[in-house]
């Protein structure tokens, strides 16, 4: 097809339902977490029930977050910029509109599966085989759309973000795959093909990246593209952004081994994890930096644009979370944070601030667009929920490191004698007042999200999806 007058229809059926799907499992996922730190300050407020205890509601939580909030956002943001960068239609509108139901199956099998127990025990891979080979399936039907797009695009160049959407998809199958393998021995229990500390290295390769590729790699793809097109400025450079894709992409990978220290792995691995940490910073920064500068002229619409707030805020706690994230792994710092709130609160830092932000202010850019809207209902809703969420990040995260160095220096303190000063109940009864503050934090972030919803509701009932017709350019080619 060629010509000024050819045009390019957008299919944004599944661009559109994930992104509602994403602010709804983001309300259940936020509130579940608000829920299971009210547990942790006061043990008895949900009496006893076991499918509502905190060892199952707790990766309930993790999994609704990162792959039913943050997965949706995934699915409709990598959808919506792939197309508009290829300027082509999504690849098989069928099949992506198959991954919009088969990841909704998913996320609602695994709400059902973890408080009734059915877990593999594994961090951020609980779900039984059956949900897995489910997951399997979604994932290549996923990863055969974006590729399709990407191949049949009617412009030469991949736009970057579509390299850090790709690696992303890529590297998480091959994770999941390898993780996951398992022995079934009944229709929901199976058994880790892996054993003993071969089993916790896979797991911990898996689990690193599990943050570097589904949390990290995949809302880069989002900052390389919803920051320039809501600040209205091209991208820093080019050409960092490059440099920016290989240098994470090859470090992030063998970064796993520092989950491990002072454990059973051996000792040269684990060095290894903690070097490639430590290198993972510089990529990280460029990225971090190349995002920010973007704003390099238009630094005022900070002041008036609480979408453009979300979406370089986030930037500003990606890079805090990357530079605690490599001093953490250096052996002698981990001896102090290891097993304590200190690396709850870094993981928070990262998942509240960076994704979470990130998140919150993508989705505020698709929802008008995907129901005919040029803005969203109400523009001082969004400024509402920027500051609430961010109050309560800072009470969260601060509790938690607080109460994590707090914890690593009582569970370290020992007498002449070489018997300890603190018993754990103690450090345990010292933390309270933290989980309390923690808990407040967690519900200000819930609450920006509930605002969050109200805004969206009121946006879709105002608006009307509509096809999005693009001309082509005079020299596209089929």
């Amino acid at each position: 097809m060629s010509g000024s007058a050819a045009v390019e229809v957008f299919d944004d059926g599944a661009v559109r339902g994930f992104t509602i799907a994403a602010v709804v499992w983001g309300v259940v996922g936020m509130l579940v977490g608000v829920i299971i730190a009210a547990q942790l300050a006061w043990p008895e407020l949900l009496g006893g029930i076991p499918w509502l205890s905190y060892g199952r509601l707790r990766p309930l939580h993790t999994n609704a977050v990162i792959f039913a909030f943050g997965g949706c956002t995934l699915f409709a943001s990598s959808y919506y910029v792939v197309q508009r960068t290829s300027q082509v239609t999504l690849f098989a509108p069928w099949l992506a509109k198959f991954t919009f139901w088969g990841w909704q199956a998913v996320i609602v099998a695994a709400a059902v599966s973890l408080p009734l127990g059915f877990t593999q025990g594994k961090e951020y891979a609980e779900l039984e085989w059956p949900i897995d080979l489910l997951i399997a399936v979604v994932w290549v039907s996923y990863a055969i759309v974006f590729f399709g797009t990407i191949a049949t695009r009617r412009v030469r160049h991949i736009y970057v973000a579509n390299w850090f959407f790709g690696a992303f998809i890529l590297t998480v199958a091959l994770l999941h795959i390898v993780n996951s393998a398992a022995l079934p021995v009944g229709a929901m229990k199976s058994y880790s093909v892996y054993a003993g500390v071969q089993d916790a290295m896979v797991q911990w390769w898996y689990g690193h990246n599990a943050v570097g590729f589904f949390l990290t790699a995949g809302f880069l793809g989002m900052m390389y593209y919803f920051i320039p097109k809501q600040a209205g400025r091209p991208v820093y450079s080019y050409r960092l952004s490059i440099v920016h894709f290989w240098a994470l992409i090859f470090t992030y990978m063998w970064a796993g081994p520092h989950h491990l220290h002072y454990t059973a792995l051996p000792d040269w691995a684990q060095s290894v994890g903690m070097v490639f940490s430590l290198v993972l910073l510089a990529p990280s920064w460029g990225g971090m930096i190349n995002g920010v500068m973007t704003l390099s002229g238009a630094w005022h619409k900070l002041r008036d644009d609480p979408i453009l707030r979300f979406l370089i805020v986030s930037l500003s706690f990606y890079g805090m979370s990357t530079f605690e994230g490599p001093m953490m792994s250096i052996k002698t710092v981990n001896a102090l944070s290891h097993y304590t709130d200190w690396t709850v609160g870094h993981v928070h830092s990262g998942a509240l601030g960076w994704v979470g932000l990130i998140s919150m202010g993508t989705l505020y850019w698709l929802v008008p667009r995907m129901f005919g809207r040029t803005t969203m209902y109400s523009i001082p809703a969004i400024s509402l929920h920027f500051w609430i969420a961010t109050i309560g990040i800072v009470l969260y995260i601060a509790a938690m490191w607080i109460a994590g160095v707090m914890q690593g220096l009582m569970w370290r303190a020992v007498n002449p004698d070489g018997t300890l000063v603190f018993s754990f109940v103690e450090s345990v009864k010292a933390t309270w007042p933290f989980y309390v503050t923690r808990f407040v934090g967690g519900a200000l972030y819930l609450t920006g999200m509930l605002v969050m919803a109200w805004n969206v509701w009121k946006t879709a009932m105002s608006g009307r999806p509509e096809v999005v017709r693009v001309p082509l350019p005079q020299t596209a080619t089929a």
